[in-house]
C-alpha cells in the first residue's frame, strides 16, 4: 500500500515538513545553548520570585557537581519528587548535566505507587520535597534508596522563601511529620548541595544522543505504570517539533518575553516537552505550584501578561466557573494549549468566548515526549479533532488483523518518529511495534481525507455492546450537555445479554438531577445501545493529578460492590 501523508498539504508556510534532531551532539548542548543565549532573561516566576537563565544555570551546574561528587555509577538513575517549584529545573537539568538520568515522580503518589517506581527504576538518590517526604518514609526500607537530598518549597525564593517555609509549614501545616534518621540513609538538605556545589569542580560527561536521559512513567491509569525510555535524541526531537509548530504565531509576538503558564506539572510529560520548547525559545515560565488553588491561581495570573496557556480540558473549565476569571486581562494570550486529555466543545466554546483565544487541542503520549498530533495554532475555531501529525511524525490506523484502514475508519493509532520511545524499562518490548516499527499506542481513532485525525477513545476503554462499538469519551461529551449534569464518566461493564452494557456515573448539580431526567436525554440524543443501562450518582470522579478520570478505579469499584 503506498503510504500517503495528505496532513502535509495543510502546514502553515513557516512549518517544516520534518526537522533534525542531530542538530546537537547531545540534549546539553540545547540547554547550554540557552543560557548563553538568554542568560539574563527571566526564566521563571514563582510566588512573585523571578530566576533569570544564568540563575539556573548556574544552580544545575552545582547540582551537577555535587552529585558528581557522589560517585555514583555511571548510568545511574536519580528521582525527582517536587511540584513546580523553581529549583525543579535546575535539579532535572543537573542530573543530566552530570550525565545520569532521572526519573520525575509524581509528588502526589501514594507509598504504594512511589514504591513501584523506585523500585522497578533503581534508583538509589532522590530530590523531594519535605511535604511528601512522609510517603517516602513509608517505603523507604522496601526501596534501594541510599541518599535522599531534602528540600522545602521556598528553599530558592531568597527570604520570601523564609515566609513561605513557615506559612507552609505553621500556617497551612501541609507537611505531615516524617523521619528519615535511618542511619543507612545519607540525607542532605539541598541548600547545602547548592553551597557545595558551586564549589566543586564539574567535569563534563561524554554524552551521545542514544543514551537514555528520562526515564518517564506512564499514568498507571490502567495498573501499574510503565517506565517509557527516553532518549536525548527523543527529547531534542520533540522540543525542535513543538518550537516550530509554535512559531506561526509564536515569530509574531512583539513582546520581549514570552509567558507561559506552567500550571501543569512539570513532572508530566506534556509539561516537561513544554519547559523543553520554551527554554530553547527563551520563554519565561509562571510556575504554578498548586493549580488546585484556583483563587490563588487567578490572582497569579493578574500579575503579568501571559501568552501561551498549555492546561487539561479540567483546568480550563476549573478556571471558567470561578466568578474571578472573567475579569483577567486576556489581550497578550496567543495560545491556549489542550492536551492530557479529550476536551469538550462546551469549554473550548465557553473558553473562546470569555478569553478570546481559541482552545485549540493536541495529542501526545508520554512514549513520544507528549509530540504527535495538534490542530494548526493560528485556527480559530474548535473543530473537535485532536489535528494533524507534527513535523517527522508519521501516523497509520490499523484494524485488529494489523492492515491499515481507509479514510473516516476506526482502527488503532499507531506512531513513527525521532521523538518516539524504543520501549519500556524493565519490559518485553516484541508487541508493542507494529512490523514495520510503528509504536502501537492503544488509541482509536479515524483520519478524515485531509489527515486530520479524530480520537475516537482508548483502545482499552472501547465499551463492546451487542457487538457494536461505544466509546466512552463520546456518551461523556453528549451526555455533558444535559442540564444539571456537572461531570460524568463511562465504562463497560459485564451483562449476560449483550456482553457488555453501559454504566454511567454522574456528578450532579443538585437533587433535580433524577435517574430518569438523564435516561430521557440519553435516549433522545444517544443511539440505543449507546444508552447507559446503569447510572450511578457520586460526589465526585476519581482523577489523576493532571485531571484525567481514572475509569480503571471506576471498574475496581463497580467490580467491588458487585461481588
Amino acid at each position: 500500500m503506498t503510504v500517503t501523508k495528505p496532513w502535509l498539504d495543510h502546514y502553515p508556510s513557516t512549518v517544516p515538513k520534518t526537522i533534525d534532531p542531530d542538530l546537537y551532539g547531545h540534549l546539553i548542548e540545547l540547554y547550554e545553548e540557552s543560557f548563553e543565549r538568554f542568560r539574563f532573561h527571566p526564566m521563571s516566576i514563582c510566588m512573585g520570585v523571578t530566576h533569570t537563565y544564568d540563575d539556573i544555570d548556574k544552580a544545575s551546574l552545582a547540582v551537577a557537581a555535587w552529585l558528581q561528587a557522589q560517585d555514583l555509577p555511571k548510568g545511574s538513575i536519580v528521582a525527582l519528587m517536587m511540584p513546580n517549584v523553581p529549583q525543579y529545573l535546575p535539579i532535572m537539568i543537573g542530573i543530566l548535566r552530570a550525565g545520569y538520568v532521572c526519573t520525575p515522580i509524581n509528588p502526589l503518589y501514594t507509598g504504594r505507587e512511589l514504591r513501584h517506581q523506585l523500585n522497578d527504576s533503581g534508583a538509589e538518590t532522590i530530590f523531594i520535597v519535605d511535604n511528601f517526604a512522609q510517603a517516602l518514609e513509608q517505603v523507604v526500607g522496601e526501596t534501594a534508596i541510599k541518599r535522599i537530598i531534602l528540600s522545602k518549597m521556598g528553599d530558592m525564593m531568597g527570604l520570601k522563601g523564609i515566609l513561605v517555609n513557615t506559612v507552609i509549614r505553621q500556617v497551612k501545616r501541609l507537611v505531615p511529620k516524617y523521619s528519615l534518621n535511618d542511619s543507612r540513609l545519607e540525607v542532605t538538605k539541598f541548600p547545602d548541595v547548592l553551597k557545595t556545589g558551586k564549589n566543586l569542580t564539574f567535569e563534563r560527561p561524554e554524552m551521545v544522543l542514544t543514551q537514555k536521559a528520562i526515564l518517564q512513567y506512564t499514568g498507571g491509569t490502567t495498573g501499574l505504570s510503565k517506565g517509557a525510555v527516553l532518549t536525548q535524541r527523543n527529547i531534542v526531537a520533540a522540543a525542535l517539533q513543538s518550537e516550530v509548530w509554535y512559531r506561526p504565531v509564536t515569530s509574531e509576538i512583539d513582546e520581549v518575553y514570552i509567558n507561559m503558564v506552567m500550571a501543569l506539572p512539570l513532572y508530566h510529560i506534556f509539561a516537561f516537552m513544554l519547559s523543553l520548547l520554551g527554554m530553547r525559545s527563551g520563554y519565561t515560565f509562571i510556575l504554578i505550584p498548586n493549580p488546585r488553588d484556583i483563587s490563588g491561581f487567578i490572582k497569579t495570573l493578574s500579575k503579568q501578561p501571559f501568552h501561551i496557556f498549555p492546561a487539561v480540558n479540567t483546568l480550563f473549565k476549573g478556571l471558567l466557573d470561578h466568578p474571578n476569571f472573567k475579569n483577567l486581562d486576556f489581550s497578550a494570550l496567543r495560545i491556549s494549549q489542550a492536551g492530557g486529555m479529550a476536551a469538550t466543545e462546551q469549554t473550548a466554546a465557553r473558553w473562546l468566548e470569555v478569553t478570546g483565544c481559541a482552545m485549540i487541542e493536541g495529542w501526545g503520549m508520554t512514549e513520544g515526549v507528549a509530540v504527535g498530533t495538534a490542530n494548526i495554532v493560528t485556527d480559530r475555531t474548535f473543530n473537535g479533532t485532536i489535528g494533524i501529525p507534527g513535523p517527522g511524525v508519521d501516523i497509520i490506523v490499523i484494524n485488529d488483523d494489523n492492515e491499515r484502514v481507509g479514510i473516516n475508519q476506526a482502527g488503532e493509532m499507531c506512531i513513527k518518529g525521532p521523538n518516539v520511545t524504543s520501549g519500556y524499562f524493565n519490559h518485553d518490548n516484541k508487541d508493542i511495534f507494529t512490523h514495520d516499527g510503528y509504536f502501537r499506542t492503544g488509541d482509536i481513532v479515524s483520519m478524515d481525507e485531509k489527515g486530520y485525525f479524530t480520537l475516537l477513545d482508548r483502545k482499552k476503554d472501547m465499551i463492546l455492546v451487542s457487538g457494536f462499538n461505544v466509546f466512552p469519551t463520546e456518551i461523556e461529551s453528549v451526555m455533558l450537555n444535559c442540564e444539571g449534569i456537572i461531570d460524568c464518566a463511562v465504562i463497560g461493564v459485564p451483562d449476560d445479554r449483550q456482553g457488555e452494557a453501559v454504566k454511567m456515573f454522574v456528578v450532579p448539580a443538585d437533587d433535580h438531577v433524577t435517574e430518569s431526567v438523564v435516561r430521557y436525554f440519553a435516549l433522545d440524543n444517544l443511539t440505543g445501545y449507546k444508552c447507559p443501562r446503569y447510572i450511578e450518582f457520586v460526589d465526585e470522579l476519581p482523577k489523576s493529578n493532571v485531571g484525567k478520570v481514572l475509569r480503571q478505579k471506576l471498574r475496581e469499584q463497580h467490580t467491588t460492590e458487585h461481588a
